[in-house]
């Protein structure tokens, strides 16, 4: 009975308990709000912090990092801002790199690597391994548990952050733009895929197994720095200087990721580690996406391994032609997708949905360009089976927005940072 009354409730937001405060979107929903919660570091010490190195000092809490503290951002962040305020760039990193010199070692068509192929090359390569472990260094910021990271007003930006929970347990990140680092040192390599790829190292944001998180009205974006005004590369495309936008993997669990904004990116949200690592991801991966805004995504809104996800209320707006997919059934995954709105103009719904070894895939209710997305038949003709072997609701409560006017108009008005919350 629980399961249809789920189904077929007729109202106009998403919650995890009634009242007020659920109303107003600050209590987590969804996976986040199951067994003890999440509550960040409520309670806790209040740190307010303006520079990179006010970050990390907030974070470390005085020498005891997981106990509870509410950490507020002021203003524009810099990853790469060092003590004294300088910024670093490349060169900093890396004095000598150059991207020109390392792609030619690959060879005009980005070939097999040679050290000999010019007198440089040996160099080139070794500068750009310690580069990029210079700038992971000075980036990476991890937040520890019992952690409420939150941004003070509407403009709080962290700027080229490589931000990261490892381990972390019970912690909130709210209010944020987050804009993806640019990895300076990307790396070449030339046997994946058909031609070869980029394959940058930072994210926006990591989840490394962590449990009970909350991502509540931040944006993620490419921001200054979109790889379309990235230098050419090979084959006449440019260099990918950005990895994802939020990956979450080895065993994380129970996370909600709820009125937020993705744009302007290619690969943008992956969950699970990699097909051969389900000792670590099978049975874990348990994530509620609700009421957020993906535009202008080519790909992984998000791209599921192993994991139980519900990705229920959110809008997909892109082009026909910049777009491959947006949700993406990858091995062993189970995504119950669940009244969610796509507008590709001039699209089909074989754009909701891609098969990457996955085997199940189930929709309800969803809506391709204004009609019904019948995206089960989509994905039956891709192999997946509709049977994905769990509920939504019968691992929490929840009530789904029911038609894709009140969906658009909620996403559009409440996703992302800065945004009014309902």
């Amino acid at each position: 009975m629980r399961r249809l009354a789920a189904l077929l409730a007729c109202v106009c937001l998403f919650w995890s308990t009634p009242g007020p405060a659920a109303a107003a979107g600050n209590d987590p929903v969804g996976w986040a709000a199951t067994g003890p919660g999440t509550t960040g570091g409520a309670g806790g010490t209040t740190w307010t912090v303006h520079t990179r190195a006010e970050l990390k000092a907030a974070l470390a809490n005085g020498g005891d990092p997981t106990a509870p503290k509410v950490i507020r951002v002021v203003g524009d962040i810099n990853g790469h801002e060092t003590d004294d305020g300088t910024l670093l760039g490349e060169q900093d990193y890396a004095p000598g790199y150059d991207l020109t010199k390392y792609m030619s070692c690959f060879g005009e068509d980005g070939g097999t690597w040679s050290d000999t192929r010019h007198d440089y090359c040996r160099q080139q390569r070794t500068l750009r391994q310690t580069g990029s472990n210079r700038e992971k260094a000075q980036i990476q910021l991890t937040v520890p548990g019992n952690t409420t990271l939150v941004g003070a007003g509407e403009d709080a930006r962290l700027l080229g952050v490589f931000l990261t929970v490892d381990t972390g347990t019970n912690i909130i990140v709210r209010n944020l733009h987050l804009e993806a680092p640019v990895d300076f040192f990307t790396s070449w390599s030339p046997g994946d895929g058909d031609q070869g790829s980029w394959n940058a190292r930072f994210d926006a944001m990591t989840v490394i197994t962590g449990k009970h998180i909350q991502v509540d009205h931040c944006t993620f974006t490419d921001g200054r720095f979109p790889d379309r005004e990235a230098p050419l590369g090979f084959h006449g495309e440019h260099v990918q200087r950005h990895d994802g936008l939020l990956d979450i993997e080895d065993g994380s669990d129970f996370v909600t990721v709820s009125d937020s904004r993705f744009t302007d990116h290619d690969k943008a949200i992956l969950i699970g580690s990699g097909d051969g690592r389900g000792d670590r991801d099978r049975g874990h991966l348990k994530v509620t996406f609700v009421r957020n805004l993906f535009t202008g995504i080519v790909q992984r809104g998000p791209r599921v391994r192993f994991g139980q996800v519900h990705v229920v209320n959110n809008v997909y707006r892109g082009s026909v032609d910049g777009t491959l997919y947006a949700l993406g059934a990858g091995v062993e995954s189970a995504i119950f997708s669940e009244r969610n709105v796509f507008r590709y103009p001039g699209g089909g719904p074989g754009l909701a949905v891609a098969a990457y070894g996955g085997t199940h895939f189930h929709d309800t209710g969803s809506w391709f360009n204004g009609r019904p997305a019948r995206l089960d038949e989509v994905a039956s003709g891709l192999g997946l089976s509709d049977e994905v072997g769990w509920h939504p609701a019968d691992a929490y409560p929840y009530r789904a927005l029911t038609s894709p006017a009140a969906v658009e108009h909620h996403v559009l008005r409440h996703a992302g940072a800065g945004r009014p919350h309902a």
